[in-house]
């Protein structure tokens, strides 16, 4: 059952309190992979990226990552700043988990089984289709919003707190991994 690989690819989705909105982020992974060629357990052996050539770091280690760093830093921002600099954690870790559901639009098998990007993808980055994706399911604008903002496309508005964080732990664990192959 879809549900099922979810849950187990994505056992952070546990971590949201709010039920409602917890659905909400099963039901756009589920509505991704329905319209998507790929599969739940291709996401644990897919390149995070397509734009480092042989990327030998998996769609969810690089994922599931950006959600360990973004809630941790959610946290430490309400413990050491309080009130000062509001962090809906619901919100951040929603944002977190579904920040590149867009690129199961974005990729495609070719004949080898191996990743490269869709015609679709080539027209449409991840942010545009995840955030189509999260509006069906309903989510929460400040949700669409972490979606929208946490790529390159984000440096061209104004980002949500959450936003932020998670576009800095998106970034942050990756900027360097690229630079690092290019040395």
């Amino acid at each position: 059952m879809l549900r099922d690989e979810v849950k187990r690819i994505w056992p952070e989705i546990a971590w949201i309190a709010d039920a409602d909105l917890r659905e909400k982020v099963y039901r756009c992974w589920e509505r991704a992979f329905t319209l998507s060629p790929l599969e739940p357990a291709d996401l644990e052996r897919i390149p995070f990226t397509l734009k480092v050539a042989d990327c030998p770091v998996s769609f969810m280690a690089h994922k599931r990552l950006v959600v360990q760093i973004a809630r941790a830093s959610g946290e430490k921002v309400r413990e050491f700043f309080g009130d000062a600099l509001p962090v809906d954690l619901d919100v951040l870790i929603a944002g977190a988990i579904l920040a590149d559901v867009g690129k199961l639009l974005e990729y495609e098998k070719d004949a080898a089984g191996d990743s490269r990007q869709s015609d679709r993808g080539k027209y449409l980055r991840h942010p545009f289709t995840g955030v189509s994706l999260a509006m069906e399911c309903d989510l929460p604008d400040a949700v669409s919003h972490i979606v929208a903002t946490h790529a390159g496309e984000g440096n061209l508005v104004a980002r949500s707190t959450e936003a932020w964080i998670v576009h800095h732990a998106d970034f942050m664990t990756f900027e360097p991994f690229v630079k690092r192959l290019q040395l």
